[in-house]
């Protein structure tokens, strides 16, 4: 292909990632969560204590749009505790219900990418996941900043 052929891969990266995001809040909200709300609770989750600035930045979506989890912590499945060097920020931990939300979702999230990449041979996926990882890694480092206790 040459430099001005149509589509383009950010195009193309673009069309796949609104396709996969679509069917997933599709599906969370079965669950009663935006897409939003299950990434906030998936950060909690593999990072306790994480504040909510810094799930935005993960996530990169605007602080504005990180209000829906307050409705998280109204539901019961976040709670907030004040940050210990920090008056302005409140660091977000789950409750037990959100631990079983968070692993509800994820397990959706599963589903939609497995139903998603079906058409790809599994080194094809292999390979995609590699290449997107190292993008986001490059591009947004933080969103890959995790706890280890839930990459299982």
């Amino acid at each position: 292909m040459t430099d001005a052929a149509f589509p383009t891969t950010g195009y193309l990266a673009w069309q796949s990632s609104q396709i996969i995001a679509g069917r997933l809040e599709r599906a969370l909200r079965a669950g009663d969560l935006t897409l939003a709300q299950h990434n906030a609770l998936q950060q909690v989750f593999w990072t306790p204590g994480v504040p909510a600035a810094e799930i935005a930045r993960r996530s990169g979506i605007t602080a504005q749009s990180m209000g829906r989890v307050g409705q998280l912590v109204e539901r019961g499945l976040l709670r907030r505790e004040p940050h210990p060097t920090s008056r302005r920020s409140m660091r977000l931990f789950a409750t037990a219900e959100g631990d079983e939300a968070a692993a509800r979702a994820a397990s959706i999230a599963r589903r939609i990418e497995r139903e998603t990449t079906s058409p790809l041979p599994p080194d094809d996926k292999d390979t995609i996941h590699r290449l997107l990882y190292r993008l986001v890694e490059e591009l947004n480092p933080d969103a890959l900043a995790i706890d280890s206790r839930s990459l299982n």
